[in-house]
């Protein structure tokens, strides 16, 4: 029996295949009645299980190629396996998730992001794909193609990704300076002029009455203060009692892009790696009216929690990313590990976050219903029409997928 990464869920599939070749994995889908893929596991509900068969791309070659402005990876590769590869070439990606140990695939699929008021999600980086599709073709896609749009952020409902093609610029330097006890008063007076201070930016809070901690990454020109907090003295982790050591450099020190937009290095376990995770995407618009809703349950929210990140994302054309169409505020949950007690209040979270088109992490544990799915995805139903045309057997659907498209 294997788990995911937090240890949360045991996966239920009768057996997990791990191919080398693509051929052999061609072999594999035309020959399985029902398979989900399987990426770096990291993902709290059960999107990649199933009680068929799982297989894996991690064992898949890696097929790191440079052509022009764009890089061909491997889908398995993970993001801290790459950067450095790609950043000796010259090269960088726009932005990296707050920790490089996800897989590229996995982590696109979902709608994974980094933070920063002008950079999309890592799935608005992918210029192609290649998948094996139901019944074992191989096809690949590309940026401008018909449904193309709704194949990038596709919760491994079309087929399994085998390699993923990425837009790259030059590389670049980023300095990491962290800021503690900002104030709730300053982040409402103030949080489009702090959300812009740098090239990303996060905020760490408990939800209470005290402070919270802003991170921020810049390129180029760095802000030297942040209204009412105080720059930190020494390397701080986002989580309360655990060592500076197992984050990327702080304290204004500049450094390589892919060692400075994560907040942990790739060597340390992220993170606290005993946690849930829970995440919501709200419109920028309603950013200070959720923080407000969510601030009001503080008291139900502190006894779960280890803490939150507050952090900004942009609009994009992917059908099923959490930031389609609109600039987004994203408000992160990692939870202790007591998954009856994260269980019974996701509901009360979710109708609290309700009313500002509040939209759920796929790769996060929720409690939404179908239908706040469907008001909150509005192109949720076209991208079950298109999975309904590739995949008409339903082979890579579980019950979960088949729960959040109403199949």
């Amino acid at each position: 029996m294997t788990r995911n990464w937090a240890g949360n869920i045991a996966y239920e599939a009768v057996m997990l295949l791990t191919p080398s070749s693509v051929e052999e994995l061609q072999e594999i889908v035309a020959t399985t009645p029902r398979i989900r893929p399987l990426g770096s596991r990291h993902s709290f509900n059960r999107i990649a299980d199933t009680d068929a068969v799982q297989v894996s791309v991690e064992k898949l070659p890696d097929r790191f190629r440079i052509d022009g402005s764009t890089v061909t990876v491997g889908a398995g590769v993970r993001y801290g396996e790459m950067v450095g590869r790609l950043n000796d070439a010259g090269w960088a990606l726009h932005n990296l998730a707050s920790l490089p140990h996800i897989s590229i695939a996995g982590a696109v699929a979902t709608g994974t992001h980094g933070s920063g008021d002008g950079n999309g999600s890592l799935a608005t980086a992918v210029s192609g794909l290649q998948m094996v599709t139901a019944g074992g073709e191989l096809i690949e896609v590309k940026r401008g193609d018909p449904d193309f749009d709704g194949m990038v952020v596709s919760l491994g409902l079309l087929g399994v990704v085998t390699q993923v093609t990425l837009d790259i610029e030059q590389t670049y330097e980023v300095s990491q300076h962290v800021f503690e006890n900002l104030s709730w008063p300053a982040i409402h007076e103030h949080f489009d002029e702090i959300t812009s201070s740098a090239y990303s930016v996060s905020m760490f809070t408990d939800w209470g009455d005290g402070a919270s901690t802003a991170w921020l990454k810049s390129r180029g020109d760095v802000r030297a203060d942040l209204f009412d907090a105080t720059p930190a003295a020494a390397n701080v982790h986002p989580l309360p009692g655990l060592s500076g050591e197992f984050t990327t450099q702080q304290l204004g020190q500049p450094g390589p892009w892919w060692d400075r937009l994560p907040h942990f290095r790739l060597e340390f376990t992220p993170s606290n790696g005993e946690e849930l995770q829970t995440e919501y995407l709200v419109p920028r618009t309603h950013a200070l009216d959720a923080i407000d809703a969510v601030r009001a349950l503080a008291a139900q929210v502190q006894p779960l929690l280890l803490v939150s990140e507050i952090r900004t994302i942009a609009a994009d054309d992917l059908w099923l990313s959490p930031s389609h169409d609109v600039d987004c505020v994203a408000l992160h949950f990692t939870w202790r590990q007591d998954i009856p007690g994260v269980t019974a209040f996701l509901p009360t979270l979710d109708d609290a976050l309700a009313p500002f088109a509040a939209r759920p992490h796929w790769g996060k544990l929720f409690e939404t219903t179908p239908e706040r799915l469907r008001a909150a995805y509005p192109k949720l139903d076209q991208f079950r029409a298109l999975v309904e045309r590739s995949d008409p057997a339903g082979m890579f659907a579980n019950d979960l997928t088949r729960q959040w498209l109403g199949s």
